[in-house]
């Protein structure tokens, strides 16, 4: 602790380390040390940088280890402070992407190809065909949009447009998303749009229907932080495209950006007014609010509707009264939970724990499990991720209908909670525990790869995993279950904003039931997340936007 700041070791470890190398004297150097450890316990907090007074910034410089620009531990910008790496990040990543769209020309095309993927649509302004214009023209583009509004079902006929305009050869295009639950989302919807197109057999089979982690993309190398693909090793890739952008955080999207070959195209797909990345930055809102000619909202949703969409909207708009005089309303679809907290919970697990003593196939019973999913706010306490699935186990072990003799038993679901590229597992992949009938019931832990296929391994062989009855927020971005239980603390606290309960209502295709009070869902609506970065200032202020952008 540092005065009445109650920052972590590390925060404290670095601050002295820079402290005890500054030009300074000793008063000066507590303001330096308390300044860089406020700057790290904020990077770890999602902020790029922090905001600093002239008098702190004239500090800071005359300690030797802060300038404007170059090789120092520190870098000041305006009145932001940034350790150098999350300043580099920013920098790159901007200058990336003016030089990407300064370097590509915009294509020309004729109309009549758009006019054959989007016609009948609508009396007004077709938006999907607005954003399939901006990209099929422009080398990066952003195509933003909540539940429903067809960003799948766009990009689709964006790369056979593409694909269609590609006269000396057909592109070699990669899908992408941030995690191994939206990759699967991804190119399940990829694949069930892809024979509708209005376009040959040929072009379509040059549209992929595999989709991959950003980091088995890019060819993650852990435990270290750098990827096989690089400047000096770039894809191969003409086009790529990221699903679910607004999850990739400052350091993955500069990575990726550094990873592109000469000349390469770049689509970007999200939700802007979901949760920012858990890491640094808010990549995809800043990118949206500084290129707005490079970016293009869809406006008509086509799936996401009824109560749980007015409930979501009223959310993001942060009307708390109408969002909770919703929640008191007749439709059974989107209420408060009125029963018991667990024995709902357990309830609803029947079903797939019921397929598992039948013997039924691993597909069944994971489709049966992903169905209904709980959603937390805090990883602990009560109503908190660690609480819900130790009671949840307790239920159904009191119920019979599992067997806990220890921590791998026959039903456990389980989410990877680390990266581990050798078995190509990911933060966040989803499996359950299960007896192997090709094994003599020995207990294995089976996981739905992106391309279909079932693999399974042995418990003692996977990272880090946690019980998944209920998961956080955060965790279920890039995910979808047909009916959600969101779950709110008894108690405010600083994770609780509106981008949080709109993204967890927007995980819900059926039925939403939240478990909290009004005073807390109605501090939550009113309260919004807000990241410090310079990464959109850098275009408005260093790049003119307007004519970067055709």
């Amino acid at each position: 602790m540092i005065g009445n700041q109650p920052y972590t070791r590390l925060d404290t470890a670095f601050a002295r380390f820079l402290s005890q190398r500054a030009k300074l004297d000793r008063a000066q150097k507590q303001t330096f040390e308390q300044l860089v450890a406020q700057l790290s316990n904020e990077q770890n907090q999602g902020h790029n940088c922090i905001q600093i007074s002239d008098e702190d910034k004239a500090l800071m410089l005359a300690s030797g280890l802060a300038a404007y620009s170059g090789s120092l531990p520190l870098i000041i910008e305006k009145n932001r402070l940034y350790t150098h790496r999350y300043w580099h990040y920013e920098y790159r990543l901007a200058m990336q992407i003016s030089s990407m769209i300064n370097r590509n020309p915009p294509i020309e095309y004729p109309d009549a190809v758009l006019d054959r993927y989007f016609a009948g649509q609508s009396d007004g302004i077709d938006w999907q065909r607005e954003a399939a214009k901006m990209a099929v023209r422009q080398p990066f583009s952003i195509i933003t949009g909540g539940p429903g509004t067809g960003k799948t079902t766009t990009v689709v006929k964006i790369l056979a447009v593409l694909q269609e305009l590609a006269v000396d050869r057909p592109l070699h295009i990669a899908l992408a998303a941030p995690t191994g639950k939206a990759a699967m989302r991804l190119q399940e919807s990829i694949a069930s749009r892809i024979e509708a197109l209005p376009c040959s057999g040929e072009i379509k089979k040059h549209i992929p229907e595999t989709v991959s982690t950003l980091h088995r993309l890019l060819g993650a190398k852990p435990p270290s932080p750098y990827f096989y693909h690089n400047a000096d090793k770039p894809l191969v890739y003409d086009l790529i495209v990221v699903d679910e952008a607004s999850m990739v955080d400052l350091a993955l999207m500069s990575k990726l950006f550094d990873a592109l070959k000469p000349g390469a195209r770049l689509i970007l797909l999200g939700d802007k007014d979901q949760l920012s990345s858990v890491e640094s930055g808010a990549v995809l809102a800043d990118l949206t609010s500084a290129l707005p000619a490079c970016t293009l909202e869809l406006k008509t949703s086509h799936r996401f509707a009824g109560t749980i969409k007015i409930l979501a909207d009223a959310v993001n708009a942060q009307q708390a009264e109408i969002a909770w005089d919703i929640l008191q309303g007749d439709d059974e679809n989107c209420v408060l939970l009125e029963q018991d907290l667990i024995a709902y919970i357990a309830a609803r697990q029947t079903d797939y724990l019921q397929l598992l003593k039948t013997g039924a196939d691993f597909r069944e019973i994971y489709q049966a499990f992903s169905c209904f999913q709980v959603l937390c706010s805090n990883r602990h306490g009560e109503y908190g991720v660690a609480g819900i699935n130790y009671h949840v186990e307790q239920k159904l072990s009191g119920q019979k209908h599992i067997n806990l003799s220890g921590l791998w038993y026959a039903g456990r679901p389980v989410m990877v909670m680390q990266n581990n590229a050798a078995l190509h597992l990911y933060n966040g992949d989803i499996g359950i525990c299960m007896p192997d009938k090709e094994q003599d019931g020995k207990l294995m832990v089976f996981f739905q790869r992106t391309d279909g296929s079932v693999k399974r391994y042995l418990p003692a062989r996977l990272p880090a995993c946690e019980t998944v009855f209920a998961m956080t927020i955060h965790k279920s971005q890039g995910s979808e279950f047909d009916d959600v239980l969101i779950v709110l603390p008894d108690m405010i606290n600083p994770v609780l904003t509106k981008e949080l309960l709109y993204t967890a209502i927007t995980r819900a295709k059926k039925t939403v039931k939240l478990v909290t009070d009004q005073a807390i869902f109605m501090q939550a609506v009113q309260k919004k997340v807000e990241r410090v970065t310079g990464l959109a200032d850098k275009f408005q202020s260093g790049l003119n936007a307007a004519a970067i952008c055709f």
